[in-house]
């Protein structure tokens, strides 16, 4: 054979080898082409491709799916500019774009867009940048995720946070409000059963404070009476037995008939002091109905059952109290409840002004420099409710600060060390005069310049 024929024939096997591994590879490139385009077509996701410049490449079924169109054809013939017609904010296209210039990818970016129909519809995109071998951007492909049941979830259970969490901040206030009436009513029932014992211990007492008072008179009569028989005896009988002279200096007759007198006006002082203590005791623990009343009674009897409060002790001195009263009508109220807030107000006056007690007082400015108490009344119209009594209560005592004083009316709260004071007394004050008489009760002070409540009732 010539050796020209035998090399061609060599060649064209070459050749026929090639082209059928060509052959081969394309098949093979055919058929995962069309694996690919399968995929593709049969994606549940939404896949696309995209021009850095908002035009739709390719998209698959699902992708048109998503956006309410019947066919891909027809979503890459109506949505020519993505970031206007489909995103609900066309920033959030621009800042998807932005990240895949500087990262090349995009992961979970959720953003709001509008189907062919006008709904709205949350959407979440992952996609990446595709380039050439020198670097070039080519264009943006990726995958779309309808996620808009999800965020419906989401956000339900966002509103059903909120509105348990609501509930039960509502149910903790509740809750509080139940333990701050407990408190108050186990305070209310103290003070009642307090109440009904004081008033018994003052009915039994009553009487014999009355027989003795009753009695005094007579017995200074009677006494004025026998010291007089003594004078007269001694005038005419100077010179008495030997035995009836002995017994006289014995007994020291010139002091006794100085000092009898003396003796007996102050037990009737005592007497009186007893009865006025009883006729307080009846007035503050007296049954809490509707009546009128003379304010002023109650502000006295008050001041009675705190006098021992209220005069020196040791190197405390005492504390001054000064009434302005004006004249008031009958005040138609809660005797029993008005003298519970006169009571706790003065009561806090007194604790305030405790530690000026010990300090020297200056006897040419009493008020000012001694611990002081002022009371005054007055009667006003302040055109809302018509006619109001004022009693205003002022110490010259150290003051409260403008924090504290927004919390003084608040159940608890006091600034007394533990065991001195419950926190209620102001509280359950504010209650009885705002809540059940309908009146005001506010509180004037600064630091260093004492303090001033202010009770208005109404007429």
């Amino acid at each position: 054979m010539c050796p020209n024929l035998v090399k061609q024939t060599r060649q064209l096997e070459v050749l026929n080898e090639e082209l059928a591994t060509q052959i081969a590879e394309r098949q093979d490139m055919e058929l995962a082409l069309r694996k690919y385009r399968s995929m593709f077509e049969g994606a549940v996701e939404g896949i696309f491709q995209t021009t850095p410049d908002g035009h739709f490449i390719d998209c698959n079924p699902a992708l048109a799916k998503i956006y309410g169109y019947a066919s891909p054809v027809e979503l890459l013939e109506t949505l020519t500019d993505i970031g206007q017609q489909l995103y609900v904010n066309p920033d959030r296209r621009r800042d998807f774009i932005e990240k895949l210039r500087s990262h090349d990818s995009v992961t979970d970016f959720e953003s709001q867009v509008y189907r062919k129909d006008g709904q709205i519809i949350w959407i979440c995109e992952n996609a990446r940048a595709v380039r050439d071998r020198d670097g070039n951007l080519l264009y943006y492909e990726g995958f779309v995720t309808d996620i808009t049941q999800r965020k419906v979830t989401e956000e339900s259970l966002r509103r059903s946070q909120a509105k348990y969490k609501a509930q039960a901040e509502q149910l903790e206030e509740t809750l509080n409000q139940l333990r701050q009436t407990q408190q108050q009513l186990i305070e209310k029932e103290h003070l009642s059963t307090l109440g009904k014992l004081l008033a018994g211990v003052a009915h039994e007492i009553n009487n014999p404070v009355n027989f003795l008072c009753n009695n005094f008179p007579h017995a200074q009569q009677y006494t004025t009476d026998l010291l007089n028989l003594l004078q007269l005896y001694s005038k005419y009988n100077p010179q008495p037995a030997p035995e009836i002279q002995q017994e006289v200096e014995e007994i020291d007759l010139e002091f006794v008939l100085e000092d009898f007198p003396k003796t007996l006006s102050s037990m009737q002082m005592g007497a009186e002091r007893l009865r006025q203590l009883v006729y307080s005791l009846k007035t503050l623990s007296g049954a809490d109905e509707e009546q009128s009343i003379d304010i002023h009674q109650g502000l006295d009897s008050t001041l009675v059952m705190l006098y021992y409060r209220l005069k020196s002790k040791g190197n405390k001195q005492e504390i001054k109290v000064f009434k302005d009263y004006s004249t008031l009508p009958l005040v138609t109220c809660y005797p029993c409840g008005l003298n519970q807030v006169f009571m706790n107000v003065l009561c806090n006056a007194i604790d305030a002004l405790k530690d000026m007690r010990s300090q020297p007082a200056n006897g040419d400015s009493e008020q000012t420099m001694m611990p002081s108490i002022w009371i005054r009344t007055e009667l006003i119209d302040n055109g809302k409710s018509g006619a109001c009594a004022v009693i205003r209560i002022i110490d010259n005592g150290p003051g409260i600060d403008e924090e504290l004083k927004q919390r003084i009316f608040e159940p608890f709260f006091t600034t007394k060390p533990p065991g001195k004071g419950t926190g209620l007394g102001l509280s359950i004050s504010y209650q009885i005069i705002v809540e059940k008489h309908g009146g005001t009760f506010t509180c004037n002070s600064t630091p260093g310049q004492g303090t001033e409540f202010v009770i208005e009732i109404p007429i």
